[in-house]
């Protein structure tokens, strides 16, 4: 094999029209399937054509051939097909095309899967299922978000007059403008929901200059109490003394915030103040909880996690459950009220508790859980149910028999965690897992297997891990995972700004940085310095201050 000839670029990219063009048969109708041999050839052509020594290393050709793939059928045969169609019929046709074209993303990122794993992750490039999309919603979407949108509000417009309208297109079509966000509701917000309310409204106001002179009084206000009750008066509804929206969270009224929910969401905005009662309320209950937690500190110093911080963070879960039941119960898990709850707790949660970090009692309250039960000596049930997770004697379950480094990547710990623990559960007082080669200590050439003779007279045991120095490595840890968050930071600004001066790039990774910590300049440094080491970014060969 490795005095093969290199399959040239032409030569492999040839065979691989031959699947693409299959490929698009199959889109069109025609009564065709891959078999698997056909597509275990398109995925190794791929593999072949990126693996081969420099210069046959055809991965970046490759990458950009798979787009130009998705653009040259765009042209030749999406884009013509959409736009001799209007009106409805244009709309069946672009669902058509939006459904074969995420058949054609599917399969096309399995023909070109590794680039996905070592190209496009080692040089932070877009992923092929993003590649894919991002063609339609350029050259399809781009083109005919005008005309769909239009259609869509002809047809709701039909529908308020009371004819019968097909519903399941509507609903595919709205489908596409939010897919084609990928995760993001920009596409469907700015591109149909504005326009369809702009026309909401000028319907509506044509039809009350009607209402105005056929209805009677009575009838004319049933249609518009909507806005004479709510409207009008939402601020000083929501402010009202002893049954505003803060006094039915005080005193936990579900199903009077559900209701006004449903019924402020119908106005423009009007879930705006309401989100911001229910942020300023989280945030009162959780300073609240801090002060108590201040106040009951003992005055001696203390280890991380006594029995005080233990409380306070449980109390800090059961606090996010009880807010959560009402984002997910009252608000209909509306994107602004998970937003309002999440920047509540970064308020609160990002304070310092009698001493220490918020980061450091998480840490130690989910270790005490585990050693200890937590304070309350919960039961096993309650504290699996509690952490829903590190235990490493699940691994056997599967496996009678595992090497040490079969456990650290199961486990995705660190060496020096996966020896501690290792060693308490093979070298100690109890030998629940027998080591070969049996001795005193864990070296990473070890293996490990459960011992079904194991019996002991007491029903439940400790396990005792060695001991460590839990606040440092508490520390160490927040600082491993800091160093990877600024790191990212920083080549993710500089990715998009292509050049950049110190200060600027130090003041825009703070701000990005900000809702999560409060970056050392320092440290900020330090990593840019390392980044450059590691060929990441370079220095301005004339300017030393600009990367």
């Amino acid at each position: 094999m490795a005095h093969m000839k290199p399959m040239e670029l032409d030569e492999g990219w040839n065979f691989m029209q031959s699947g693409i063009q299959k490929l698009k048969k199959i889109l069109e109708g025609h009564p065709e399937q891959f078999t698997s041999e056909e597509y275990m050839m398109l995925y190794t052509t791929i593999y072949n054509m990126c693996t081969q020594k420099p210069p046959h290393d055809y991965s970046q050709q490759l990458y950009e051939k798979y787009k130009e793939a998705f653009e040259e059928y765009i042209r030749s045969t999406v884009l013509p097909s959409l736009r001799e169609k209007h009106d409805e019929f244009m709309l069946r046709e672009l669902v058509k095309r939006w459904a074969n074209h995420k058949i054609m993303v599917r399969w096309l990122s399995r023909f070109f899967h590794y680039l996905d794993r070592y190209f496009i992750t080692r040089r932070s490039l877009p992923a092929l299922n993003e590649v894919g999309l991002t063609c339609f919603r350029v050259s399809v979407y781009e083109e005919t978000k005008g005309k769909a949108r239009d259609a869509v509000i002809a047809l709701i417009d039909q529908e308020r007059e009371g004819e019968q309208i097909d519903r399941a297109l509507l609903k595919n079509v709205l489908g596409i403008y939010v897919e084609i966000g990928m995760g993001q509701m920009d596409c469907y917000v700015q591109d149909f929901e504005a326009h369809m309310l702009a026309d909401t409204a000028a319907y509506y106001s044509r039809k009350a200059s009607n209402w105005i002179v056929q209805d009677s009084c009575p009838d004319y206000m049933l249609k518009n109490v909507q806005n004479e009750l709510l409207v009008t008066y939402s601020s000083q509804l929501l402010e009202k003394e002893h049954s505003g929206c803060r006094t039915l969270l005080q005193d936990d009224k579900v199903e009077d915030l559900t209701r006004m929910f449903r019924l402020f969401s119908k106005i423009p905005k009007g879930l705006d103040p309401v989100a911001n009662m229910f942020k300023q309320h989280v945030t009162a209950e959780g300073m609240s909880l801090v002060q108590q937690a201040e106040d009951a500190a003992s005055n001696k110093a203390e280890n991380v996690g006594g029995p005080q911080e233990q409380v306070f963070v449980r109390k800090i879960i059961e606090l996010h459950d009880k807010f959560m039941t009402y984002v997910t119960d009252c608000f209909s898990n509306h994107t602004l009220f998970h937003k309002a709850l999440k920047e509540a707790f970064e308020v609160f949660c990002n304070k310092v508790v009698a001493g220490f970090s918020s980061a450091e009692l998480l840490a130690s309250y989910c270790d005490n859980i585990l050693k200890k039960g937590g304070s309350e000596k919960l039961s096993d049930e309650a504290i699996e149910e509690t952490l829903d997770k590190a235990a490493a004697l699940l691994l056997f379950n599967g496996s009678d028999r595992l090497s040490f480094s079969e456990i650290k990547t199961q486990l995705n710990l660190a060496d020096e965690d996966v020896v501690r623990l290792l060693q308490s559960l093979s070298c100690a007082k109890y030998k629940i897992l027998i080591k070969e080669p049996p001795s005193r200590t864990v070296s990473e050439t070890d293996y490990f297997q459960f011992n079904s003779k194991f019996t002991d007279r007491m029903r439940r045991i400790r396990i005792p891990l060695p001991p460590v120095d839990e606040r440092k490595k508490v520390v160490e840890d927040v600082d491993k995972d800091r160093r990877y968050a600024i790191d990212a930071a920083i080549v993710r600004i500089m990715k998009s700004r292509k050049t950049l001066g110190h200060q600027q790039l130090v003041s825009e990774c703070v701000e990005q940085l900000g809702r999560m910590f409060k970056p050392d300049f320092k440290a900020i440094k330090k990593r840019i310095e390392d980044l450059i080491t590691r060929e990441y970014l370079e220095r301005d060969k004339e300017n030393p201050n600009v990367f």
